[in-house]
């Protein structure tokens, strides 16, 4: 099948001036590899499931910002909101209190699991897991943190220590000390793990960045279980996976676990501002009882990234988006399962859950291959940052069954094709 793609008229220059300042002012070594894949051209524009390049080109997006639009570019209500509060007041003065940071505290109690009811806000997941952290080891007053190999939290330091790759880690030694890394879907390393000195548990509950591998049922609980028992926190970092990813608001909601702290981020601003979170149990909140000022930000929980997200989560809670997440979900997973079957020398292995969707590939070569012409039907997708080896389709909600198949025929080429360059 096809999808007509529109191809809209461009100016060169533009476009040359756009890579060129990227080459000389940011990221040189970024943008040569880019040029290298055939992305040699800057966005302009997108709208949906939809992104528009400067040469005119408009690209089928199944990558979706790596969970930021889960609503899709340019949501008309969530920009909406934002006007409406651009056209009021922008940012907040910190010294009175902000109506948007008050509601959106609100909401997020009512409808993040058990009694989670405080929130701290950020401009980044990273941001929040750095929060996570610090109230973590105030609350319990110890340092340790176990924490999960190929399991990814972010790149600011206190978040790297605690990102399990170490081609990550290792140029930035030393990190926080007293990080303990143990497999993933496992407990009794979990329990080995634990000493005197360990403050709290991290895990995403779906781990994306390693690759999309969804844990065995009971894990989530039995991490819950090991907390309770051990007097430590559990930290679900749903930076990814939380806002309907997985087909649940909560991916921990699965397994109706609640933890003590919840990271949330990407998708909270509905693909339109930038806004990260923690949400925590009234427990953890007490440091900031006794000490209110002790952990701040000037941007974050400014007022239009909270009314982006008040918008975002009003989307995401009226109606069915949900279950239609579930829907899709289940469906592109049935259609991908033949691929390792009639191509096992390229295809591994696919997985996921809801709309996070991980291909596995055989070689790490292969990746590359397979995306580059999966970019010549005009689809963006991506490898997962813990393994290269794991192409990540994470497009909006709002993709409709015939644009999956449009997917799936495309991607049944790019395979093909590459297992015919594998051959030689």
């Amino acid at each position: 099948m096809a999808i007509n793609l529109p191809k809209k008229e461009y100016d060169p220059q533009e476009n040359t001036k756009a890579i060129e300042c990227y080459e000389n002012y940011v990221n040189p070594t970024h943008a040569k590899l880019l040029r290298m894949m055939g992305l040699d051209s800057a966005a302009s524009e997108a709208n949906g499931c939809y992104i528009t390049d400067q040469k005119g080109n408009t690209y089928l997006d199944c990558l979706g910002g790596y969970g930021v639009f889960s609503l899709g570019h340019r949501h008309p209500e969530v920009v909406r909101a934002v006007r409406l509060q651009l056209d009021k007041m922008a940012l907040s003065s910190k010294i009175l209190l902000d109506e948007s940071l008050a509601l959106l505290g609100e909401k997020l109690a009512q409808i993040t699991p058990g009694d989670l009811r405080y929130s701290f806000f950020c401009n980044s997941g990273a941001e929040a897991v750095e929060a996570a952290l610090k109230f973590a080891r105030l609350t319990k007053k110890k340092p340790g943190i176990i924490s999960t190999f190929n399991g990814f939290h972010g790149k600011t330091l206190g978040a790297l220590s605690i990102t399990g790759r170490d081609a990550f880690r290792l140029s930035s030694e030393p990190l926080l000390p007293q990080v303990h890394f143990v497999p993933y879907g496992q407990l009794e390393p979990v329990r080995s793990a634990l000493d005197e000195n360990v403050a709290a548990i991290i895990v995403e509950p779906v781990q994306g960045e390693g690759g999309v591998h969804v844990p065995p049922y009971g894990y989530l609980t039995g991490l819950r279980k090991i907390c309770d028992e051990e007097g430590i926190l559990l930290i679900a970092d749903e930076v990814q996976t939380g806002l309907g990813r997985t087909g649940y608001l909560f991916a921990c909601e699965a397994e109706n676990v609640v933890p003590d702290i919840m990271v949330m981020a990407k998708a909270l601003g509905g693909g339109v501002m930038p806004i990260g979170a923690i949400t925590v149990r009234p427990p953890v909140w007490d440091v900031l009882l006794r000490e209110p000022l002790i952990h701040t930000s000037t941007f974050g929980g400014n007022p239009l990234a909270c009314s982006a997200a008040l918008a975002a989560l009003r989307v995401l809670t009226e109606g069915c988006l949900l279950e239609e997440v579930r829907e899709k979900g289940e469906y592109l997973l049935d259609q991908l399962q033949i691929f390792p079957k009639i191509y096992p020398s390229v295809v591994k292995e696919v997985r996921g859950r809801g709309l996070l969707v991980g291909i596995e590939l055989t070689e790490e070569a292969a990746g590359g291959v397979v995306m580059a012409q999966l970019l010549e039907h005009k689809i963006l997708v991506a490898y997962t940052l813990n393994n290269p080896k794991v192409i990540r389709v994470e497009p909006p909600f709002l993709i409709t069954q015939q644009e999956l198949d449009y997917f799936v025929a495309a991607l049944d080429n790019a395979i093909k094709y590459t297992e015919e360059i594998m051959a030689l």
